[in-house]
């Protein structure tokens, strides 16, 4: 009987170890690489982990860019790429979505000076679950070279859009 009390104990506690936390949703690697051009907006890259439950990216806010879009490269039927905003990408459960060169990314209009200089900025991501994610992302200047945490980015130049070439 007392050789039955350890496997009766065990089988009372299996059913409470379901009842952590959910894994959360969380970003990171989030980058921004400057626009040489002034005038041109530059571009943000990061990763999106999804948690236990399935949520959607509503959009990016920063107070370091006047304007902040979320966008895609898409081939078009002619061959060409060119670049699309998205409003919103599905983050499955438990899984990953990148926004990279070549693919998904941002693009921020007239970052603010400061951020450049200090070689970050806060990122506010937007989800659908409600979560409000707050990432520092790192700033990288026109020419630097890159980093673990801006690598450089993969030569797809059949696929680089027309309009943004600079990022």
């Amino acid at each position: 009987m007392r050789a039955l009390l350890p496997i009766a104990v065990l089988a009372c506690l299996a059913p409470l170890a379901a009842c952590g936390d959910p894994a959360p949703t969380y970003v990171d690697q989030a980058w921004v690489r400057v626009s040489p051009n002034k005038d041109s907006p530059s571009a943000g890259y990061f990763t999106v982990h999804g948690g236990d439950v399935a949520t959607t990216l509503r959009g990016v806010l920063t107070d370091r860019a006047i304007r902040v879009e979320m966008h895609e490269s898409v081939k078009g039927d002619n061959g060409v790429m060119s670049m699309k905003p998205i409003d919103s990408v599905e983050i499955p459960a438990k899984g990953t979505v990148a926004f990279a060169p070549g693919g998904k990314h941002l693009m921020l209009w007239n970052l603010n000076q400061d951020a450049v200089d200090q070689g970050k900025m806060p990122m506010t991501f937007l989800f659908s679950n409600g979560d409000r994610i707050i990432v520092d992302a790192v700033v990288q200047k026109p020419g630097a070279a890159p980093s673990p945490a801006n690598p450089a980015p993969v030569d797809n130049s059949a696929a680089k859009p027309q309009d943004h070439a600079d990022h």
